[in-house]
């Protein structure tokens, strides 16, 4: 005990553990905070209009919707691949080309866009606002 008695009460040239060890905390804290802030996600968001714009001659257009939602209206030329198989058949696409992920509202997708990213996919765009922006937009839809 009356080591740490001396310890908590040394000063060495001005030095003092209980002024500087809160201060290590919060510079701990800190950085860890800015890590975590600074991390991109990895994919690009990207509008209903940059999408319908698109003109890369490989790009893909991955709906990840159910085949229910992809048989009620679907981007042209786009490829079904729900979010439950995403990460087992997602070998099947090229990694190195263009993927547009799109689903209902723009929330299925982002988790789709992650998990493409952690796979290795360079070039991941998270379709926002999904199928309903695309309507909304008055973009046209195929059965």
């Amino acid at each position: 005990m009356d080591r740490v008695r001396s310890w908590m009460s040394c000063r060495v040239q001005g030095f003092s553990p209980c002024r500087v060890i809160p201060w290590l905390l919060v510079a701990l804290a800190a950085a860890l905070l800015l890590s975590s802030c600074g991390a991109s996600p990895g994919f690009k968001n990207v509008s209903v209009q940059e999408l319908h714009s698109a003109s890369e001659p490989n790009r893909i257009v991955l709906d990840v919707r159910e085949p229910h939602e992809y048989a009620a209206g679907h981007v042209a030329g786009s490829t079904l691949l729900p979010l439950g198989q995403v990460a087992a058949q997602a070998g099947q696409l090229p990694k190195d080309a263009p993927i547009y992920v799109i689903c209902r509202s723009g929330n299925r997708s982002v988790t789709a866009s992650e998990t493409l990213v952690e796979l290795g996919f360079q070039d991941v765009r998270n379709v926002s606002g999904g199928m309903l922006a695309w309507q909304g937009a008055g973009f046209p839809v195929q059965r």
